[in-house]
């Protein structure tokens, strides 16, 4: 096979794999009734001062829509609560109630477990070598995404 294909099938698999077992450690007793996408809201919302639900859509790279629905499912099940600012009404700030807050340390703890046991099974030295293998390819794919980002707005530029 060659190298191009092996590195898509790995990037695939893995993408896959992390998404599966996140879901089956994640979503399930206390936190059965939301989805792992509810659980990366959770997470993107955290601990802290209320935020601004455009900011949670950026940092998402969601549409304000598809998090509405995300944020009625989670205000519903009292993971989240929406409130407007006092000094701008039409800005909807989102918070993190306790059930949110314990939704957010069991999805952290699930990481830091996950990472620990994936870098178990290496030494120091190839430690370092996937570090840096992993930062060029998240480099990579950042710059890729803002690319495409800005070629679709052209695209919409043009046709207008």
């Amino acid at each position: 096979m060659e190298l191009d294909k092996v590195l898509n099938t790995l990037l695939v698999k893995l993408f896959r794999d992390i998404m599966n077992i996140e879901e089956e450690a994640l979503i399930k007793g206390e936190f059965k009734d939301i989805t792992i996408n509810d659980m990366h809201v959770i997470e993107a919302i955290g601990k802290g001062d209320p935020k601004p639900s455009s900011v949670i859509a950026k940092k998402l790279s969601v549409t304000m829509g598809t998090l509405t629905k995300s944020i009625d499912r989670l205000t519903r099940n009292q993971y989240v609560l929406r409130e407007r600012s006092d000094e701008d009404k039409r800005l909807v700030l989102l918070s993190l109630t306790e059930k949110g807050i314990r939704a957010d340390v069991h999805h952290q703890n699930f990481h830091k477990e996950m990472v620990k046991a994936a870098m178990a099974q290496f030494d120091e030295r190839e430690t370092r070598i996937l570090l840096e293998s992993l930062g060029g390819l998240a480099d990579y794919f950042s710059e890729h995404r803002k690319n495409v980002i800005a070629d679709g707005k052209s695209n919409q530029s043009e046709k207008l």
